[in-house]
This record gives structure tokens, C-alpha cells and sequence, in this order.
């Protein structure tokens, strides 16, 4: 039986602790409930959260402020497998954001709470509104599934030829996405899912509600006010509308990630 060792997290590492435990593994933390102290010596695996750190030099521990540094877990961790988001703390280093099965899962609390988030700050019904999705990756094709299931005029758009041939086999209008901030005001809510800068000229989103759910942003979003349009950034929306959903999903990802482990070492 594996030792687990859970340092810092959110809802989303409770969710997975107890759901590890569960299956028979060994569960402990670090900074994850208050007055939790177990022992780095005897973790097989260590555990960090989504996200692993904040600020590049200690766990995110938003559950008890507990300060553990990340250069000290280096120093513990002695060849023990460490799974991480985003962050990478050696030779045993495992990111779970390169899994795509955590990365599809983990698309449905994002697009879904999107969705939510343009129901409750819009006057208006999906139903029969128009809609684009910037993007064809995970998170947009989750989106496009649910919102053509609401009865949006639903356009996505795209840059190469597969996606384009994609979206025409399944009935649904495209356009380039070099050619979105031209059209920007065609539509009345716009989700964004691509990392680059697709408003330049931020003026050309008046009339639209631009919700972004990239890392990086499409848009200058220091500038916005000054043109009165209506734009907002959701980072971490599986934590803040899911937090269950997304920590089973972070579990079963462990789950495979500890387990493909075991296999290798016994091979």
C-alpha cells in the first residue's frame, strides 16, 4: 500500500484525499487541514495542488496559510515520486496538466461553469443567441457540445483546415480566428479559449460579452474600462463552481499517474 502525502491545496485536494483513501491508500497532509503534520519520511508519494504555487516559492496552501517551500521539498523528497501542476521538482516530477485525460475531464467544470457564469450576468437567454467560441481544443469542444444543446446561433472559430472540415461535417458556422475582431460585434457573448491576442483594438467589443478562460488572456484587460465593454477573466473555475467534481477527476488522474508507476517499477 502506497503512503500519500497531500501538501497545501484547495477544496479540490480534500475531495481527492478522502477519495484516495477510499481506495486503500494511505492518505496524509501537509497544510491541507489545520494542525496537520505528517511525515515527509515516510510519503511514498507526494502530492501537490492545483495549482502548485502561486508565487514560485511556497505551496498554495489557501486552507491554512501554511508556509512550505517548495526549495525544501526538493531537498526531502529523496527520489520519491512528487506529482505536481505546473511545476516541476525533479527527476520523479510528474505535471498532471500533461495528462489528457485530466485535461478533457477537467474541460467539463470549466466550460460548464462558463456557461453558468453568461446565464447569470446576461439579460437575455442563450436560446437563440448569438454565441462564438474562440478555439478548438478541449475546453471549446466541451463548450460547443453543451452550448448547441441550449439552442445558441453558435459560430466557433478556428485556424486550420481539419477543424474547419470538422465543424462543417457537424452543421456548425465557422470563421478564422484572425478574422474575430472584425466580426467581434456580430455576437452577443464571446468565449475565449486560446492563449493570444485576438482584441488588439479593444473598442471593437462593444456591444458583446467577451468571457475569457485562457491563461494569458486575448485582450488587454488594464484597457477595458476605458472603452465600457463588458469583459471578464475566469481562472480556476473548476475549483470555485466544482470543487467535488474536480477533485474526483484530480483523484482518478492521481490514481492512474501513482498506479502507472507501480507498474513501471515492478517491470
Amino acid at each position: 500500500m502506497k503512503n500519500i502525502l497531500f501538501l497545501g491545496g484547495d477544496e479540490r485536494s480534500v475531495t481527492a484525499f478522502y477519495s484516495l483513501q477510499k481506495s486503500g491508500f494511505k492518505t496524509e497532509s501537509i497544510g491541507l487541514f489545520k494542525g496537520d503534520n505528517a511525515d515527509y519520511g515516510k510519503a511514498d508519494v507526494i502530492v501537490l495542488p492545483i495549482p502548485s504555487t502561486k508565487d514560485g516559492e511556497t505551496v498554495y496552501c489557501p486552507l491554512t496559510d501554511r508556509k512550505i517551500y517548495l526549495d525544501d521539498i526538493k531537498k526531502t523528497a529523496k527520489g520519491r515520486l512528487i506529482i505536481t501542476c505546473k511545476y516541476d521538482l525533479g527527476e520523479r516530477c510528474v505535471d498532471v496538466l500533461k495528462s489528457d485525460g485530466f485535461a478533457y475531464l477537467n474541460a467539463v467544470p470549466t466550460a460548464e461553469g462558463a456557461i453558468a457564469y453568461a446565464i447569470n450576468n446576461t439579460p437575455f437567454t442563450l436560446w437563440k443567441a448569438r454565441v462564438l467560441i474562440i478555439g478548438s481544443g478541449k475546453v471549446a469542444t466541451v463548450l460547443k457540445t453543451r452550448l448547441s444543446a441550449f439552442g445558441c446561433h453558435l459560430t466557433v472559430s478556428a485556424r486550420k483546415f481539419k477543424d474547419f472540415a470538422l465543424l462543417d461535417t457537424q452543421n456548425i458556422e465557422y470563421m478564422n480566428t484572425a478574422d474575430v475582431c472584425f466580426n467581434a460585434d456580430k455576437f452577443d457573448v464571446i468565449f475565449n479559449t486560446v492563449d493570444a491576442e485576438i482584441f488588439p483594438e479593444p473598442d471593437k467589443l462593444k456591444g458583446t460579452f467577451l468571457i475569457d478562460l485562457s491563461s494569458r488572456g486575448c485582450i488587454d484587460f488594464d484597457a477595458v474600462g476605458e472603452f465600457d465593454i463588458k469583459a471578464v477573466k475566469l481562472p480556476g473555475i473548476p475549483a470555485k463552481t466544482a470543487p467535488v467534481t474536480a477533485g474526483n477527476i484530480y483523484a482518478e488522474t492521481l490514481k492512474s499517474v501513482i498506479n502507472s508507476q507501480i507498474i513501471g517499477e515492478r517491470i
